[in-house]
């Protein structure tokens, strides 16, 4: 067993698994060729960790890449953009002023002509949160400055574009592991983290993720093993699934490539390598069913860490590579798969299911030169038709059909041919599936909008070369040399029928949450007498925290809901799939800040949560929890506190405290908390997270139980001030200083101003309690909006003696 460190921080294992029988496609395989590059020298694509993007138009088709690990020379991180023309094999470097520093782990997501990068590590302690803009045709670079939610530095994320929106998930901050899914609206310039609904992934990193449609799926990655899990996330419902899939699952894998390449999502290479390494895994998004393609000529290509980018029929990769203890580093040259040949599975995937051997006869075909020599029906001999198919008609519908949910539906002894007729003439619509009818009697092909509009029924007769119901004379017809006209006589005779696509019909009848949820309680207040305004208070978004799905505040505020709640709530748990609902109140106006969430359907509010692998248990009807603040937390566990004492004024049931203490790796942290319930679980969740040891809690009032002099850092977590308590934050810090972590709720006009005053009233503090500090806001983070025009902050206020 070789062991190999794939990048720094990073260690897998190669295992050269003796080969064994794989569930693949019989006969069909893809050969690699390495590619032969001109321009610039080869070696400058020996990288790792780099972005690609594809470039395309009428022409012209080039690979965009940037940055990574690597290159000639001696290998480093890199900055460099270059454009490579896979047909003709050249390689040019863009001289582009003003460019972003060298970094690796980074995204980029084309738009238009605009190529976005995301994140990335510019060395072992520098994570990025930057967003710089390549615009391709002015060939200039600019650092973008961006509203709403803060996005937290990151690398080895993953990123796909829907339209103009980036959706950004997972990735690593140091050792901190993120589970966010945020996005960037390209046209306002404003991160938003989501709230996302459904089965929610795990933390991630090196995964990957692409868009088919207005979905994002997303395979792998690494979180304390190799993944090999499959989610897809519904933009327009923003809510994730765990796809249930047919076939050989790929195996788990990270630091792996993904595409999309007509009717297909495929995945390539990855970590750990084993002899699956050789082969090509699909999932057919018509069937969701797995498929492995072999691989031939895969001896010079390690695949992990690569870029996979389609151009025209022929996959791309770019990069790859390890470092090795074994036999040092090894790059991977650029190679191009050919992918055309999977379109044949097209004919391979239609031929299934459609009868009990799984194929359609081709007793009405004969192949002469090349050509389907097609046997013309004869009227009146043969099994009788069925007396709805006597002509190729449109069942009339109640409302309006899109004209891309029709079928045309078939005797299965007369699908193949229907079937060649459809391809031919470019009325088969390769997006939809073939589904059987009525136990496999009957086959039905998904035609395009342009055999909709050419062969609508008013306008057959005008089109048609042949009397509907006179027979055919010839014994046999070329399929080549068949007109439009003729050919949909042919479908007539055989007795096709033009339907609506029962799968499109089935899929728009399927509901959301809400629609259920508002559907089943419109029913309740009709029975019970009530107005139908009532339903203007429903909630159209929630949460969940752990399992227990909570409502917004402002949904249900008639009183009148109450008077049928016993009937109610269970409807609107099932609605939304929970065995247990709450509906969130507004924080307890007491000292302790005590949690008011009301549990609706259920026994009690204790919870797990898992955030950036650290467990936080809790019970939610006394103790708050707020998701807004994990951007923050997750920027305090990246601090480096190997060395440092900590103290937490507002510790609760471990918010930062365990961020400091689980990623953060702080020496000590004192934990002041005086609300009962919320220290219960604190100190459960320091044994879950095995860090008790690490942490002294002190219970009561922070102005009388907070240690003086003790603290490099001081945590002051309240809002939507915690002024009251920057004496007490100044006498914890050491005599020689240390940084205070300032918390508060500002109007958006008013930062600066803040910022000034925190700065000026820690100066006077500290001056009167006898220190001789220089006092200096080093940052100020945006962590959430609050309320409109209120922003969450938190100021990092250097204090360092002179």
């Amino acid at each position: 067993m070789l062991k190999l460190n794939i990048v720094p921080s990073e260690k897998a294992s190669f295992s050269r698994e003796s080969l064994v029988e794989t569930e693949g496609i019989p006969g069909c395989s893809l050969s690699i060729s390495q590619m032969v590059i001109a321009g610039e020298p080869i070696e400058r694509l020996f990288l790792w960790g780099h972005s690609t993007c594809t470039l395309e138009s009428t022409n012209k088709a080039e690979v965009l890449i940037f940055g990574g690990f690597g290159g000639s020379g001696s290998h480093a991180r890199r900055h460099a953009s270059f454009l490579l023309d896979p047909l003709h094999g050249t390689l040019r470097e863009i001289n582009v002023a003003g460019r972003p520093s060298p970094r690796l782990g980074h995204t980029a997501s084309l738009i238009g002509d605009c190529m976005y990068v995301i994140g990335g590590r510019a060395d072992p302690t520098n994570i990025l949160s930057e967003l710089w803009i390549l615009n391709t045709l002015k060939n200039e670079w600019r650092l973008l400055d961006c509203i709403g939610s803060a996005f937290p530095p990151r690398h080895r994320h993953a990123a796909a574009a829907v339209g103009s929106k980036i959706y950004v998930f997972g990735g690593l901050n140091n050792d901190a592991i993120s589970s966010s899914l945020h996005v960037l609206d390209t046209n306002t310039l404003q991160w938003e983290e989501l709230i996302a609904h459904g089965e929610q992934p795990c933390a991630r990193h090196s995964h990957s993720m692409v868009a088919y449609g207005s979905k994002l799926f997303m395979f792998g990655g690494y979180y304390g093993e190799a993944l090999g899990d499959l989610y897809s996330f519904d933009t327009l419902t923003c809510s994730w699934e765990v796809e249930k899939v047919g076939g050989r699952s790929p195996y788990a894998r990270f630091s792996h490539s993904m595409f999309v390449y007509k009717n297909f999502i495929g995945i390539i290479g990855g970590c750990p390598v084993t002899q699956h390494c050789q082969e090509l895994t699909l999932l057919d998004m018509r069937s969701l069913v797995w498929k492995h393609v072999t691989l031939s000529s895969m001896d010079k290509a390690l695949f992990v860490r690569s870029t996979a980018n389609v151009v025209r029929d022929d996959l791309i990769m770019v990069g790859g590579g390890a470092a090795c203890y074994a036999f040092g580093t090894k790059f991977s040259e650029p190679m191009k798969i050919n992918l055309f040949p999977l379109l044949s599975l097209d004919d391979h995937d239609s031929s299934r299911k459609l009868g009990e051997n799984e194929v359609i006869k081709e007793e009405e075909g004969m192949m002469e030169n090349g050509n389907v020599l097609l046997q013309a029906p004869h009227v009146g001999t043969g099994s009788p038709q069925h007396p709805e198919m006597q002509s190729l008609n449109v069942e009339n519908q109640t409302g309006q059909i899109d004209a891309s949910s029709w079928v045309v539906k078939l005797e299965k002894k007369h699908a193949k041919l229907g079937k060649d007729i459809l391809k031919k003439f470019g009325w088969l619509d390769l997006e939809r599936k073939v589904y059987a009818q009525e136990d496999g009697l009957f086959i039905s092909f998904p035609v395009t909008e342009k055999f909709c509009a050419i062969f609508s029924e008013d306008r057959f007769e005008v089109l048609s070369d042949h009397h509907p119901s006179k027979p055919f004379r010839a014994e046999s017809l070329l399929l080549n040399d068949m007109s439009s006209s003729v050919a949909l006589d042919i479908l007539k005779e055989y007795g096709a029928t033009k339907l609506p696509d029962e799968l499109v019909q089935k899929r728009k009848a399927c509901k959301s949450p809400l629609k259920i949820m508002t559907e089943a309680v419109a029913s309740l207040i009709r029975q019970k007498g009530l107005s139908d305004k009532l339903l203007e208070q429903l909630p159209n978004r929630w949460e969940r925290i752990g399992d227990i799905v909570v409502l917004p505040i402002s949904s249900f505020r008639d009183p009148i809901w109450n008077s049928i709640g016993e009937e109610l709530w269970p409807i609107i748990a099932k609605s939304l799939n929970t065995c247990r609902l709450a509906r969130q109140g507004r924080v307890a106006a007491n000292g302790t800040r005590d949690s008011t969430l009301e549990i609706l359907v259920g026994d009690n509010g204790w919870v797990d949560h898992c955030e950036n692998g650290i467990l936080y248990s809790f019970d939610a009807t006394k103790c708050m929890f707020s998701w807004g603040n994990l951007s923050e937390k997750i920027r305090m566990a990246s601090s480096d506190c190997t060395d440092a004492v900590i103290v937490d004024l507002f510790a609760g049931i471990g918010y930062f405290v365990l961020p400091f203490l689980v990623r953060a790796k702080a020496k000590l942290v004192y934990a002041c908390e005086w609300n009962p319930h919320a220290i219960e679980a604190l100190k459960g969740n320091l044994e879950a997270n095995s860090v008790s040891d690490r942490c002294i809690i002190l219970e009561g009032d922070n102005q009388i139980t907070a240690p003086k002099g003790v603290a490099d850092r001081v945590c002051l977590g309240l809002l939507p001030s915690s002024e009251g308590s920057w004496l007490t934050a100044v006498r914890a810090l050491r005599s020689n200083g240390g940084i205070l972590h300032v918390h508060g709720n500002v109007k958006d006009t008013e930062v600066e101003l803040w910022a000034n005053h925190v700065s000026k009233s820690i100066s006077e503090i500290a001056r009167s309690e006898g220190h001789r500090w220089e006092v200096t806001i080093d940052h100020v983070e945006k962590v959430k909006w609050y309320a409109p025009h209120i922003r969450h902050l938190v100021a990092d206020v250097k204090c360092r003696r002179i």
